[in-house]
């Protein structure tokens, strides 16, 4: 069997159906057992003859989820291959498509384990961690603790991206930068001791109500429960532990050298009880504060703010939605849509 044919043999049919494949990525095993990631694909449409080339013919996206979820968001995937860019999503270990029986949800102790799990995904794409596959520009797009761990990624990674963009990344903890820094070291001590001991929960279920309620009749929210429950994952000392650890190196600056696109709500509501507010706004994170900083990610951020979004701006009522495209389609174009020859030094002195 030649190596192209043994190559499309791996891919098989996604839960999503067509366009979209899969694979499943091997990373070995850790104390629960064998460990996979899962890399799921979509294609642009061939382009005939007689059509003009799209803009991002050239381009691969790789997307990563946030926490307590997967991928499964059809319309993201159809706005990057409408423009002819390939699209990639990656389901981490233990989680979505990659979670297995006896494994507990979620869970790692170090946000740079998924270094293999990026490493892999990059392998089946035809790139690498020193760059993209020949010939293509690679576009990294994570969502809350998806957008944490890939702006971490690209700052240790100089040289591979050519855009990041970050929906309503958590980049900073909800309880703030000083009151993080004196928690963290206690909550080091609780991980180090009982790691998996489990934490107070406060998801009462209302964002899960927001996405719901948002969409309309002829748009269902449509999701596999088991692989992203109403109600999060159960959280552990040594994940919260990871996550803070992440937060402080984004807080020292990550010196990213790729442009960085931030979508984020206006505001953010606090899910105390519920109400009509809590569909206009995002409950998870503090905006302002991500806002903020979303200026530690490197020299060329740019913040858009979509009023009456939720937490995952791309799942928020119509009208939001639809502005938060169009603000994602302004910024790609700008960055990505034309190839530019770079400008010798002086050219406009």
């Amino acid at each position: 069997m030649a190596a192209s044919e043994a190559e499309h043999h791996l891919w098989h049919p996604d839960v999503l159906g067509h366009p979209f494949a899969a694979r499943t990525l091997a990373l070995g095993e850790d104390e629960e057992g064998p460990l996979v990631a899962t890399i799921v694909r979509a294609l642009p449409a061939r382009r005939r003859f007689w059509m003009p080339p799209r803009p991002l013919e050239d381009v691969d996206v790789l997307y990563v989820h946030g926490w307590s979820d997967y991928f499964f968001q059809r319309e993201l995937a159809r706005y990057w291959t409408d423009r002819g860019a390939r699209f990639f999503a990656l389901d981490l270990h233990k989680f979505g498509r990659s979670l297995r029986e006896g494994q507990t949800p979620g869970y790692t102790d170090d946000l740079n384990a998924y270094d293999a799990d990026i490493a892999e995904a990059l392998g089946a794409m035809g790139a690498s961690e020193r760059g993209p596959a020949p010939g293509r520009r690679l576009v990294l797009f994570g969502h809350s603790m998806g957008g944490l761990i890939l702006s971490l990624w690209a700052g240790r990674h100089p040289g591979v991206v050519s855009a990041l963009v970050l929906n309503s990344p958590w980049l900073e903890f909800q309880i703030g930068s000083f009151t993080r820094s004196a928690v963290t070291p206690v909550l080091g001590l609780q991980a180090r001791i009982r790691p998996l001991e489990t934490l107070p929960r406060i998801d009462l279920g209302f964002y899960s109500r927001a996405q719901r309620e948002v969409r309309g009749a002829d748009e269902p929210l449509e999701y596999n429960d088991a692989w992203r429950p109403e109600l999060s994952f159960a959280v552990h000392a040594g994940w919260l532990h990871a996550i803070l650890e992440g937060h402080k190196v984004v807080a020292s600056g990550l010196h990213i050298d790729a442009p960085v696109l931030v979508l984020l709500s206006a505001r953010s509501a606090l899910p105390v009880r519920w109400s009509d507010e809590l569909t206009e706004a995002d409950t998870v994170l503090v905006v302002d504060d991500i806002a903020h900083r979303s200026l530690s990610l490197g020299d060329s951020v740019s913040v858009e703010r979509i009023p009456g979004a939720l937490h995952d701006v791309l799942l928020s009522r119509a009208a939001a939605r639809d502005m938060a495209y169009e603000r994602m389609d302004r910024w790609v174009s700008g960055c990505l849509g034309l190839r530019r020859a770079p400008l010798a030094p002086g050219t406009y002195r």
